[in-house]
């Protein structure tokens, strides 16, 4: 978890790219905001890992608009895109963030578990709202690592010492 705007999304990008730095294989998203002025809400991108796609998840729903932007078919489109990366070798799968989809039940939740099963190390970020059901996803195999690049990448080696 990280608390400021767009922090989170930073951190697991660059993560992503330093683990492909090291020829790691990942699969899953990352999520880039851009037009993030300061009266409008920014647009959510995530990028397929490792080269697929940018996807544009969020829905311009007016300058008034309260609420979730997500866009269910954006979003359905970046799932199955990710699904049909998980047929080749990989060692991570990231996850921008375990967020309301995957709470109820829906979202990437599925993969994640793929993922888990697949003998892969998982990295999800979350929010404080969705923290207690990503705790129960888990069920006792999280760990909270401090939001930065240097505690990732120790978390990661330290995981995957041989």
């Amino acid at each position: 978890m990280a608390h400021r705007r767009g922090e989170l999304d930073l951190l697991l990008s660059e993560l992503a790219a330093r683990l492909e730095q090291r020829d790691i294989k990942t699969r899953g998203i990352v999520q880039t905001n851009t037009g993030c002025d300061t009266d409008k809400r920014c647009d959510m991108d995530v990028q397929v890992l490792p080269d697929g796609p940018v996807i544009r998840i969020s829905q311009d729903l007016g300058k008034e608009a309260r609420g979730c932007r997500l866009d269910p078919d954006a979003m359905a489109t970046a799932i199955t895109e990710v699904s049909q990366t998980l047929n080749k070798p990989y060692d991570v799968f990231l996850l921008n963030k375990f967020g309301k989809q995957e709470a109820e039940g829906r979202g990437f939740r599925d993969l994640l578990a793929e993922a888990l099963d697949s003998g892969a190390t998982v990295i999800a970020g979350t929010n404080p709202l969705n923290a207690e059901v990503f705790e129960e996803f888990a069920g006792g195999m999280a760990t909270q690592v401090p939001a930065n690049i240097d505690d990732l990448l120790a978390w990661y080696d330290a995981v995957n010492a041989s």
